[in-house]
C-alpha cells in the first residue's frame, strides 16, 4: 500500500481555535515544560505569560501530580460512575467542597469546563422541574461571554464568532449587555460606574415573566474576551434580582477559580454566593481533562428527593466522569495549593503584577487595560481586520519567546500563580519590547 503522507506531516491534526493554514506554514510547537517556561520544538525557551491556557496555576511539570497519576492509573487505570464508583472521587469531591463557598457542598464531575456549563443547566432545569416549576427554560447570559463550545455553552456566549456558523442556538436564550463601558479604560480593579448595568436582568423579568427564566449564567470576571472586571456591586445586584424572582445565579468559575483573584474563587472575592459554580482547567493544574459544578445543598436535596426510592435522579453524566486518574491530578494539585500557599501568594503578588502591565499604557498600540488578582488583559488598535493585530503579535511574541492568549486584538496575561517578580519583569520586558516595534 502507497504512503500517503509524508513523515512528520502536520496535516491531519486539525487543530481548534486556530488558523490552521497559517499554521502549517510556519508552526509554533511547544515540547517540554517546567515551572514557567516552555520550550519549542526547537529547543528556544519561552516564558508562558497565561498559564497554558489558565490551566496551570501552580506552573509546569509539577512531579507530584505526574508520580500521583502513575501511581491511579496502575492501581485503577479506569471506573465507570454509572451504578458503582471509586473511592477518589469522594475524597476528592470532599476537598473541592472544602473550597466552594459554604453551602455549595455538592459537586458533579465533568470533563472539561464546555461539559461542565451544559451539566449545570442541566441541573438547573432538573431542580425546576422537581419542584413543581418545569416551564422555567429561558437562561440569561451576556454579551462578550464565554461558556465553552458546547452547544448550551455556545448558546450563552455572547461572542460572535463562536456564535455565527453554528445556527440559532439553544432556544430561550437572552443576553445581557456586556460590563465594558468606555469611561473604564484603564480603571484598575473593580469600575467604580456600571453596576446598572445588572437592571438587564430586570428588564428580561418584566419581558418574559420571572417564572419563564431558570437561570442566569455569568463568568465572575469575564476572562476570554479580554477580561472585563465586574463593576462594584453589579454582582450583588445580580444575586439581589435572582433572590427577588426564584432565579438561579451560576458563576462560571473556569478561569477565576483557584486563585486567579486571590480567593479560592471569584464569588468570595466579590463576596457573592452563587448557586452553582462551575470549573476546570486549574482544577488539576491542567494536568489531566477535567471539569466540574458545585451544587448548593438546596439544589441537589430538591432534585434527589423528588426522585422515587432506587431510581436515577438525574439522568445525565459522562463515561469519564471522576476519571481516576484525574482525580488523582486534582488531589495532588489542591495539595500543591494548600502547601505553598498559593492563592494568599497570588493575592501578594496581584498589585506589583497589576502595575508592571499598567506600564504598559504608555505604548502606542495599547489602547485599554484592565485587571484583577492574577490576570489582566490589554486591547491593541485594530489593523485592517479584526484580530489581525492580535495574530501577528501572537507570532511576534513567540518568536520573541513568550507564550500568551490573544482574543482578537486583546491580549490576556494570567502567570503561573508560582511566578515570581522577576518572571513579571521578564514577561512585561517582551511584551514592552514587541508591541513597542508593532
Amino acid at each position: 500500500m502507497p504512503k500517503r503522507f509524508a513523515a512528520n506531516s502536520l496535516e491531519q491534526h486539525w487543530l481548534p481555535f486556530t488558523a490552521n493554514r497559517d499554521f502549517k506554514q510556519e508552526p509554533r510547537l511547544l515540547a517540554k515544560a517546567e515551572g514557567v517556561y516552555y520550550w519549542n520544538h526547537r529547543g528556544d525557551k519561552l516564558i508562558d505569560a497565561s498559564s497554558g491556557l489558565f490551566c496551570c496555576a501552580a506552573g509546569h511539570g509539577r512531579k507530584e501530580i505526574a508520580e500521583a497519576v502513575y501511581k491511579q492509573l496502575l492501581a485503577l487505570d479506569y471506573s465507570p460512575h454509572f451504578q458503582v464508583a471509586n473511592p477518589l472521587s469522594f475524597e476528592f469531591a470532599r476537598r473541592v467542597a472544602e473550597l466552594t463557598p459554604a453551602g455549595l457542598d455538592y459537586v458533579f464531575f465533568a470533563n472539561s469546563g464546555s461539559e461542565a456549563i451544559d451539566t449545570a443547566m442541566k441541573i438547573a432545569l432538573a431542580y425546576h422541574r422537581a419542584r413543581g416549576e418545569g416551564q422555567r427554560l429561558r437562561f440569561v447570559s451576556r454579551e462578550r461571554a464565554y461558556h465553552g463550545v458546547n452547544f448550551g455553552g455556545t448558546s450563552l456566549s455572547g461572542m460572535m464568532r463562536n456564535r455565527e456558523a453554528f445556527g440559532l442556538g439553544l432556544p430561550g436564550v437572552v443576553h445581557m449587555r456586556h460590563t465594558w463601558l468606555p469611561e473604564q479604560r484603564y480603571e484598575k480593579g473593580e469600575p467604580t460606574k456600571g453596576a446598572e448595568l445588572a437592571d438587564d436582568l430586570q428588564r428580561f423579568v418584566d419581558l418574559y415573566g420571572a417564572t419563564t427564566i431558570a437561570a442566569c449564567v455569568v463568568e465572575p470576571i469575564a476572562g476570554s474576551t479580554g477580561v472585563l472586571v465586574p463593576p462594584k456591586g453589579y454582582l450583588a445586584r445580580l444575586r439581589e434580582i435572582c433572590d427577588r424572582h426564584g432565579i438561579l445565579l451560576v458563576f462560571d468559575e473556569v478561569i477565576c477559580g483557584f486563585g486567579r483573584t486571590g480567593k479560592a474563587f471569584g464569588a468570595q472575592s466579590f463576596g457573592v454566593t452563587p448557586d452553582m459554580m462551575t470549573m476546570a482547567k486549574a482544577l488539576t493544574n491542567g494536568a489531566q481533562p477535567m471539569g466540574a459544578v458545585a451544587a448548593s445543598d438546596k439544589i441537589y436535596n430538591t432534585i434527589v428527593d423528588a426522585a422515587p426510592d432506587q431510581a436515577v435522579e438525574f439522568f445525565h453524566g459522562y463515561t469519564y466522569s471522576a476519571h481516576p486518574a484525574a482525580c488523582a491530578a486534582g488531589l495532588a494539585a489542591l495539595d500543591i495549593y494548600e502547601k505553598e500557599g498559593l492563592f494568599d501568594r497570588a493575592a501578594a503578588m496581584s498589585p506589583y503584577f497589576l502595575d508592571a502591565v499598567w506600564s504598559l499604557r504608555d505604548l502606542a498600540l495599547v489602547t485599554d487595560i484592565r485587571g484583577y488578582g492574577m490576570l489582566a488583559g490589554f486591547d491593541l488598535a485594530p489593523g485592517t481586520r479584526a484580530g489581525m493585530r492580535g495574530m501577528e503579535a501572537t507570532k511576534r511574541l513567540f518568536a520573541a519567546g513568550l507564550h500568551m492568549k490573544f482574543t482578537g486584538d486583546s491580549g490576556i496575561v494570567a502567570p503561573p500563580l508560582v511566578a515570581e517578580k522577576k518572571h513579571i519583569d521578564e514577561m512585561i520586558g517582551v511584551l514592552r519590547d514587541v508591541l513597542g516595534k508593532m
